[in-house]
């Protein structure tokens, strides 16, 4: 069934958009040489271009473009071999140019989709627009003095990805599923950290509200939202807040609002900008990027496999969906993995991993680029039990001991004599004295009572102190008995 939001005259559809900018993973700016690390002291990162000295000349950074085409190539979107820079002009204290060089009528990476997953595992396609490459402006700051604002021009001309979706979103999930899938993708494909809380992807989330069979109504745009979290919650807020306009006669106006994320409401800003209020038109200090098809083609045969592929693939080698869907979230777990299960069982690599290994990150609060026990560690975990050296159950305790003291699964099984007893002579030995002290309960057995045979199995792993091998026993156990 379709999202609506009830209104006090009946239900009302959404209609959502997201335009999302990433920060270009490189070590330099989209048309300067100066760094782009996060976390410089303010204004440590500035070249005279970045700050707009009179007659500095933009050079194109090759790597950024070639980022661009790589995150176009993950998005199965169209790679424009012809495109070109416009001047975006507009005045604001951060953007000392007073113009932003960006893309607008010819971008690099024109139509593609993403394709998402909903909570009840139903899929849907989301179209992309466009993608376009942009200078990013610098950084207004209005908490460190009580009368200025300070301005830190380090992230000025740090290049930007522009990743426009179409209306094609209906709920708040839609989008939140939208945005995290995207951001998987960009980082299994090394173009953007994804780092949300460092500023680096952001989503603008425009929203309209319509009767359902309706045409477009007006839309309003959230600007600069920085969590899943936050843009799903934007949706949700800005939606109710065009309901209650529309409901109450009144009509939506066009602007660009914030998310106050303390009070869950949205606010107006400014109103919206139209193309032509920026007086777009070809930069005159660039020549149009041209690119050469056995480039791109280069670029593609080096992508990396993508989070779909990888997790058909899991699905293949007998996971479940789900187990497949946990382990391909993060690229970093997706690793993890394959190191646990490279030439093992791949299910059991997988519970172990989504089960005690996932579990103990929790607890420890510890993740999975500092985790308690390596993958390696754990794969020869999972070896100790496929080669019948120990039991599952003591395998669980073993971890623990793992976790505690670092040392190797197999130095501990070893220190502490937990190997698994496969001594068919040693089992039998076990199994007649439990049944020796246990007569009366074997009579009963024997008279009928089945359901004691697990009593006797149990008896007998307690009196071997858990180190007897199970199929063994069992199997010893049913032939004493007879």
């Amino acid at each position: 069934m379709s999202y609506t939001i009830e209104g006090r005259s009946g239900p009302w559809e959404l209609v959502i958009g997201l335009e999302v900018h990433a920060q270009v993973l490189s070590r330099s700016k989209l048309f300067s040489g100066a760094a782009t690390a996060f976390g410089a002291e303010p204004n440590a990162q500035v070249s005279f271009v970045d700050a707009g000295f009179p007659g500095m000349l933009p050079v194109i950074n090759r790597e950024c473009v070639a980022q661009a085409v790589r995150t176009g190539l993950g998005l199965n979107a169209r790679v424009n071999l012809w495109s070109r820079f416009d001047r975006k002009n507009y005045f604001y204290a951060d953007l000392p140019q007073g113009y932003q060089i960006s893309q607008y009528a010819h971008p690099v990476i024109g139509e593609g989709a993403v394709e998402i997953t909903l909570v009840d595992g139903s899929t849907k396609t989301i179209g992309i627009t466009r993608l376009h490459l942009e200078q990013d402006a610098g950084k207004s700051l209005h908490d460190q003095h009580a009368t200025k604002s300070f301005i830190d021009l380090n992230r000025s001309g740090v290049a930007l990805m522009e990743i426009v979706s179409e209306p094609d979103m209906r709920s708040p999930e839609e989008a939140g599923a939208y945005l995290t899938k995207l951001r998987q993708i960009l980082r299994y494909l090394g173009t953007c950290d994804g780092n949300m809380d460092e500023g680096s992807m952001r989503a603008d989330v425009n929203v309209s509200v319509r009767r359902a069979g309706e045409g477009y109504r007006t839309r309003c745009e959230v600007k600069n939202v920085n969590s899943v979290k936050f843009v799903m919650q934007a949706v949700e807020a800005e939606a109710r807040r065009q309901i209650e306009v529309w409901e109450e006669g009144g009509t939506v106006e066009q602007e660009t609002r914030l998310f106050d994320t303390a009070r869950g409401v949205t606010r107006s800003m400014r109103s919206k900008e139209d193309a032509h209020d920026y007086r777009y038109f070809p930069e005159p200090d660039l020549p149009p990027l041209v690119l050469e098809q056995s480039w791109v083609d280069a670029l593609k045969a080096s992508l990396p496999e993508l989070p779909d592929a990888r997790r058909a693939r899991y699905v293949a080698m007998g996971l479940t969906p789900y187990d497949a869907h946990v382990l391909t979230l993060e690229k970093e777990t997706a690793a993890f993995f394959e190191t646990v299960a490279r030439g093992r069982d791949a299910k059991l690599a997988a519970n172990w991993v989504t089960g005690d290994f996932f579990a103990a990150l929790n607890r420890l609060k510890r993740d999975i680029a500092d985790p308690p026990v390596t993958a390696e560690d754990l794969g020869g975990l999972l070896d100790l039990i496929a080669d019948n050296t120990i039991s599952g159950k003591i395998a669980k305790d073993v971890f623990e001991i793992m976790l505690e003291t670092g040392k190797a699964p197999a130095a501990i099984v070893e220190e502490r004599g937990l190997k698994q007893v496969t001594d068919t002579g040693a089992i039998e030995a076990a199994v007649a004295d439990v049944l020796a002290r246990n007569a009366d309960k074997v009579a009963e057995y024997r008279s009928g009572k089945d359901k004691l045979f697990g009593f006797f199995v149990g008896q007998t792993m307690k009196a071997m102190q858990g180190k007897g091998n199970p199929a063994l026993v069992n199997e010893v156990v049913k032939k004493l008995l007879g």
